[in-house]
This record gives C-alpha cells, sequence and structure tokens, in this order.
C-alpha cells in the first residue's frame, strides 16, 4: 500500500520524494509506504490554507452550508465504517470491535458539528453609552492540528470538526506511526465538497513537519494531544509568534474504590479504565486507591478480571486487547513493571511477553504500591495498573491530587455526598462517579496542571478555534 499526502485536496509525493514505512504493530512489518513531509511540504500545506483562508470560499460559506458539509462527510464515515475500522485496527493494533466503536465516535463527531455550526453564538452587552454592544465569534484563521498515535482517527476528528464548522483552514499533522486514516477522513470531506486548499494532511517526523509548522508566523491556532514533554516545547515555541494554543497532554487519573463500592460493577468497568488500548490512554486511570477493608478483595477479583483479558490479533472478533503501538513502547512498560516490584510492589496479574511477532505483552497488576514510587508518579502508556490502599476520604482524595497531572479519574460509592464531595476535591478536568466513562461528544474534555489547557468537544471546543470580537453600536 502507498499513500501520498494530502495537500490542500490533492494526493501528492512530498517535496523532495521521501517516503517512510508504517509498521503494523501486530507482526512487526511494513504495511504501507507513506509521503514523508518536510519544512517545505509544511511551508506549502500552510501557503495553501493562508490563502483558502483569505480568499474566504469556507470563511464565508454560511455556517448552515459549513454544518451541511460535514453532516455529509459523517453519512460517508458511516458508510465505510468497516473499511477505516479495518485500517484502524492494523495500523495501531486496535481490536477490531475497538476500531469500530471508534469510527462511530468520529462520525459522531462530525454529526455533532454538523449540527453545532450555526449555533457558535455571541452576545448583546448592556453598555453605559446609548447604543447596542454585541460579541460575534470570527474564526481565528489557519490552524495547525498535531494529533497522536493512540486514537488516530477519533483525537483528528476532534481537531478537524470544530475548526472547520467554525470557518477556518487546517493542516493536520497526524502522529507518524499512524497517518493512515487521517488521510482517509480528508478525502472524505473533499468527496462531500470542501473547498481546495481548506484542509492538508501531512504525514512525517513531528521534529521536522510539525516544527515547522508549529514555527510558522501564518499559523494563528495550534491544537496539540500528546506528551507533556512535547507539549511544553510546543508552547515555548508557538509563544514567540503569540500564536493561540490548546493542549491535550499526559495523565496519571486515580480510580477511588471505597469500601461501599459495587465491586460486582466497579472491577469489569475497571479494568478495561486502565488497559483499554493496551494502556495507550492518557486518561487511564493506572492508579487504583482502594478502600483498606476491600482492598484484599478488590485486589483478588482485579487480578483475576486482568488474567481473563483476550489477548490477540487486531482482527480476531474474540480479542480485546491488541499489541503494543511499538517494540519501544513494550519496552518502556516492561521497564517500568521491574522499576515497581524493585521498590517493593507485588506483581498480582500479567506482565509477560507472548511467544511469536508483534509488540504483545500480557496486561499486569502491581498491588501494595507506595503512591512516592514511580511507577506510580509517571505516565507509563502501558498495560500497567498499581493498587494503593488508602484508610480515609481525605486520605484518597489527597494522594489522587498528589500527582503532576489532572486529566481524568473516577469515584466508586453508593453514598452520593461522598461522590460529591471527592469527585470536587479531586483537581482533574473530567471524573465520573459509578462509571469508567467521562469523555462524551457532547460535553468538554481536558485537563488540570500539566494535563494541558483548554477544552475540547462539545461546545466549549469552539472557543478554540475562534476569535470574540467586540462591537458598538452608537445611536448618535
Amino acid at each position: 500500500m502507498t499513500e501520498l499526502m494530502n495537500l490542500g485536496g490533492e494526493r501528492v509525493d512530498a517535496a523532495d520524494g521521501a517516503t517512510f514505512e508504517v509498521v503494523e504493530p501486530s507482526i512487526g512489518t511494513p504495511m504501507a509506504e507513506v509521503a514523508k513531509g518536510s519544512p517545505e511540504d509544511a511551508r506549502r500545506a500552510v501557503e495553501l490554507a493562508e490563502r483558502a483562508f483569505e480568499d474566504g470560499a469556507w470563511r464565508r460559506t454560511s455556517a448552515r452550508e459549513r454544518g451541511r458539509l460535514l453532516t455529509q462527510a459523517s453519512f460517508l464515515i458511516r458508510d465505510r465504517q468497516e473499511e477505516l475500522a479495518r485500517l484502524e485496527a492494523r495500523n495501531g493494533g486496535k481490536p477490531i470491535s475497538s476500531a469500530r466503536a471508534e469510527i462511530d465516535i468520529v462520525a459522531n463527531v462530525f454529526e455533532y458539528w454538523g449540527g453545532a455550526a450555526n449555533k457558535v453564538l455571541g452576545e448583546s452587552i448592556p453598555i453605559m453609552p446609548p447604543g447596542i454592544d454585541v460579541t460575534i465569534r470570527e474564526p481565528v484563521g489557519v490552524c495547525a492540528l498535531i494529533t497522536p498515535w493512540n486514537f488516530p482517527a477519533v483525537i483528528a476528528s476532534w481537531k478537524i470538526a470544530p475548526a472547520l464548522a467554525c470557518g477556518n483552514t487546517a493542516v493536520v499533522k497526524p502522529a507518524t506511526q499512524t497517518p493512515l486514516t487521517a488521510l482517509s477522513i480528508a478525502d472524505i470531506l473533499y468527496e462531500v465538497g470542501l473547498p481546495e486548499g481548506t484542509l492538508s494532511v501531512l504525514p512525517g517526523p513531528g521534529s521536522t513537519t510539525a516544527g515547522a509548522l508549529i514555527a510558522d508566523p501564518r499559523v494563528a491556532k495550534i491544537s496539540f494531544t500528546g506528551s507533556t514533554e512535547v507539549g511544553t516545547a510546543v508552547m515555548q515555541e508557538a509563544a514567540k509568534n503569540i500564536a493561540r494554543v490548546s493542549l491535550e497532554l499526559g495523565g496519571k487519573s486515580a480510580n477511588v474504590v471505597f469500601d461501599d463500592a459495587d465491586l460486582d460493577v466497579c472491577v469489569p468497568k475497571s479494568i478495561w479504565s486502565v488497559f483499554d488500548n493496551a494502556g495507550q490512554d492518557c486518561c487511564a486511570r493506572s492508579r487504583a486507591f482502594v478502600h483498606r477493608p476491600v482492598y484484599d478483595e478488590f485486589v483478588e477479583r482485579f487480578a483475576a478480571a486482568t488474567e481473563s483479558i483476550a489477548v490477540g490479533e487486531p482482527l480476531d472478533e474474540a480479542t480485546e486487547m491488541g499489541p503494543l503501538i511499538s517494540e519501544g513502547q513494550r519496552a518502556t512498560s516492561l521497564q517500568y513493571l521491574a522499576l515497581g516490584e524493585g521498590a517493593g510492589a507485588r506483581r498480582v496479574a500479567g506482565g509477560d511477553v507472548p511467544e511469536g511477532p508483534g509488540y504483545f505483552m500480557r496486561p499486569a497488576v502491581l498491588a501494595d504500591v507506595a503512591n512516592d514510587m514511580r511507577v506510580a508518579r509517571e505516565e507509563i502508556f502501558g498495560p500497567v495498573a498499581c493498587v494503593i490502599p488508602f484508610d480515609t476520604e481525605e486520605e484518597a482524595i489527597r494522594m489522587a491530587n498528589d500527582s503532576p497531572y489532572g486529566l481524568s479519574g473516577s469515584v466508586w460509592t453508593r453514598d452520593l455526598g461522598r461522590g460529591i464531595r471527592v469527585a470536587k476535591g479531586i483537581r482533574t478536568g473530567v471524573i465520573s462517579v459509578n462509571s469508567s466513562s467521562s469523555v462524551f461528544t457532547e460535553a468538554p474534555f481536558g485537563g488540570y496542571k500539566q494535563s494541558g489547557m483548554g477544552r475540547e468537544m462539545g461546545m466549549h471546543a469552539a472557543a478554540l478555534y475562534t476569535e470574540v470580537k467586540n462591537i458598538y453600536l452608537s445611536e448618535e
């Protein structure tokens, strides 16, 4: 399979003709050869996007018409769900069932913004002088959208759909490991009538291709999802041009289980809150804080449920967890597992590497973890769960907050008052009570502290892709 980049609606080679191989993680061999974007390609893409924005074909299209196009794209995405899901499963190592669900989310996101495009509202403001004061929201301009490898299609949709709904033009830089579905989504958007130049997709190295986008003074807005370390560098570079920035970064989220929790519900939900996508999820509840009266029972149940997870080939319908994205990511996970055991934690499940090709690893559970161990403090981005006991509600909140991150989390209790107190007490951007779900198309998503800034999804996302203009109309 050979894939060219999408430059303003045209599939083309890289300016220098360079390519790179995309590896299928379940077998560790190449599945596609892809055009390798360079700084020159980034310059060309931004030039097309700037010209398209200034010409105004998309910006001056009515919000209702923009919404109709995004809705039409959602229909095509649903029509091609199986094709896109198989591509995502192979490229990202996802179970096919998960990949299908994620493509459905992508369709939902475009459908949502299809309906939301004409609901990005201003306001009227009472003022002292005679007249009318109103605000309007205008598109910010050229947007650089930099996406990660763990949820390639979903997170691309989170950025592309609101950026376009608000009238912007955009250049997408997908992760080097997983560029294929972003290219397909762009093809669909042009197929339903997106004006030429409005959107480009540039596969290639982050250090050069994304770096050139971030440094370009014509880029008005940068949306980045990835590690906290890279996000820091993005913010520093963007400051040189005062470019608008939103960041969705790392996490080390808490799963707080009280002694009155319904373990029959909590345990099955909790294993997937950390092991979904082989633990490669910034929202992973990888620190399970468990009330001491039910600690032993939770550990026993959690370990047994973890051992029952079906690890296998992504396209096998029975598979529940596929491989990690790369040999390096697996090695990092194994290293942290060894660090935890070396610091005194007790492995109670998993952690072994099956024989054969691909980057597989059995999900692992460490019990008797201390919250100050490296394995409990640093983001692993792999299938390693830490179980930590606590004695009081106050201690649980304190330990959950003892982290540089604040992205997600869960609280399990039948006491409504306690659920409210703990949910409010933990400093995190999204949190759920008696559920492992906290990310929804209709609701804002983002983090506190080093987990990022800005909120994606829901109508809050419109603030990331618009400028507020105040207009005073005098009676005099």
